[in-house]
């Protein structure tokens, strides 16, 4: 699966993406607000991330910076299982390009295809208390707390620290509120 955006393109991993992957992500700063990237992050991290085998609903992509020229890796997003089963959506950006808007635009893009491509009825997310940017991000895209803060593992930073929960109806009905037909995602520009 790829996607395009105005000014992204997001793709699978392929095996020859590693230096550039490992560089992008190459920095405490991003990787201690990651759950499962461990700290300091290799060239064999990125290998393996890249390798990892996923489920169809455990899509994830590389974020590339459309330019005039070769596209540069910036991040990634994508959805994974989390242990009681729900689906969570889930990104990083490399700090040049921290407050440009892409995170938003990649978690866009996943979750019209969380919802229109493989029809899930609901995402959920986190961030870490102390990286208030991501909590912007996903209010931006609609999802709204939950009211927990729960401490979530970080191998980055080696230690659990406290997670701010967030949540997001997709499918039409799912919200006991909201009128069958009325579908109930509404994205913030």
């Amino acid at each position: 699966m790829f996607a395009r955006t105005e000014r992204l393109l997001l793709r699978p991993g392929w095996a020859e993406d590693a230096p550039a992957l490992a560089l992008a992500i190459a920095e405490e700063a991003i990787v201690r607000n990651l759950a499962s990237a461990p700290w300091p992050y290799e060239l064999e991290h990125a290998r393996a991330f890249l390798e990892t085998e996923r489920r169809p609903d455990e899509a994830a992509f590389l974020i590339f910076r459309r330019t005039q020229g070769a596209p540069q890796l910036i991040g990634t997003v994508g959805l994974g299982r989390r242990p009681d089963g729900e689906t969570e959506l889930g990104y990083w950006i490399s700090r040049p390009h921290w407050g440009l808007g892409f995170a938003t635009e990649a978690g866009r893009a996943v979750i019209d295809l969380a919802h229109d491509g493989l029809r899930l009825r609901r995402l959920v997310a986190g961030h870490f208390v102390d990286n208030p940017a991501s909590g912007r991000v996903l209010e931006k895209l609609g999802f709204r707390p939950t009211g927990t803060v729960a401490p979530r593992y970080s191998c980055g930073r080696r230690e659990a620290a406290p997670c701010r929960l967030f949540e997001l109806e997709l499918a039409p009905g799912a919200a006991a509120d909201k009128d069958m037909d009325e579908p109930t995602v509404q994205l913030a520009a």
